[in-house]
């Protein structure tokens, strides 16, 4: 089977496994780039179960909590230079976006673009803001969270992480900075599910299985694999979950502990960029080279 060299580039980018082993996995998958995943996964030759896609665009993302912090919101916002997300028109701009979006119930970018002020649209002054400055920007996605409660955010690295928590309790003081510590936790070690309950049936067996198979493949004996898969099924809980997550500040004690009789409701966490892909015609010219013959 002939397995094209950008289908090797982006199995690497998804694993950093060597681009041969790439190929080899491929091949043996029949290019099902999620299956060749898989294999290097149970081979051991993949470096990371999960990798975030490489960060193609530039910008920030954008917090506002309502006055009486029962609204929060996110708006990535980007830009295609880190110099321009510095710009003060810019960040009035994606501050703008959180206003609007606190003050109206909105379903989807184009709902805000097309919300007028003085007459205008968002999306014609948007139009406006990319001919002043020169360079295109994009107004890519947005979540506005509400409880009955209260709600929190932070922003890590100047707004390169956004994180927003739906939160049910009493609003104490105490309350409010576990609940700002917890966004941090969150921001820093990157939960995919609220709880282990939301973990579906299908994505177990799968991580069971892919550890099952690397365990055989390291010479485990069959009557002890159940056993240390019992182990390594409570650690993707741990890794994976933040209810079970160790907390960040103090690893004796998970994120549930830690909250105490304050519940996390809901979790949204925006990381500038993540999903799209820039281009890199240095490293494609690369591949290609290496993969000839």
């Amino acid at each position: 089977m002939n397995i094209s060299a950008k289908l090797v580039m982006e199995l690497r980018g998804k694993t950093d496994a060597g681009m041969m082993d790439c190929k080899k996995a491929l091949i043996e998958t029949n290019g099902d780039l999620q299956a060749a995943t898989d294999y290097l996964r149970e081979k051991g030759i993949s470096k990371a179960a999960k990798k975030a896609s490489r960060i193609a665009a530039e910008g920030l993302v954008f917090n506002a909590i309502s006055d009486d912090a029962k609204i929060a919101v996110l708006v990535e916002f980007n830009s295609e230079t880190d110099f321009v997300a510095k710009n003060k028109d810019f960040k009035n701009f994606g501050n703008l976006l959180t206003k609007l979006v606190i003050e109206n119930e909105l379903k989807s970018v184009d709902e805000l673009k097309a919300i007028e002020i003085d007459g205008s649209t968002i999306e014609f002054k948007l139009s406006e803001l990319i001919s002043k400055i020169g360079e295109n920007m994009n107004i890519r996605r947005f979540a506005r969270v509400t409880s009955a409660s209260f709600v929190t955010t932070y922003l890590h690295m100047g707004g390169k992480i956004g994180v927003a928590l739906q939160l049910d309790g009493d609003v104490t003081d105490e309350n409010k900075a576990k609940a700002k510590d917890i966004a941090m936790h969150v921001a820093a070690m990157s939960p995919d599910f609220l709880d282990k309950s939301e973990v579906t049936q299908e994505i177990l067996d799968k991580e069971r299985s892919i550890l099952k198979a690397q365990l055989i493949e390291q010479g485990k004996p069959e009557s002890i694999i159940d056993k240390i898969l019992i182990g390594k099924m409570n650690k993707f809980f741990e890794e994976n979950c933040l209810l079970q997550q160790k907390f960040v500040k103090d690893d004796k004690v998970t994120v549930e502990n830690y909250a105490g009789n304050m519940k996390i409701v809901s979790v949204v966490r925006f990381k500038l960029g993540e999903g799209l892909e820039k281009r890199n015609e240095d490293f494609a010219a690369e591949v290609a080279e290496q993969m000839k013959g």
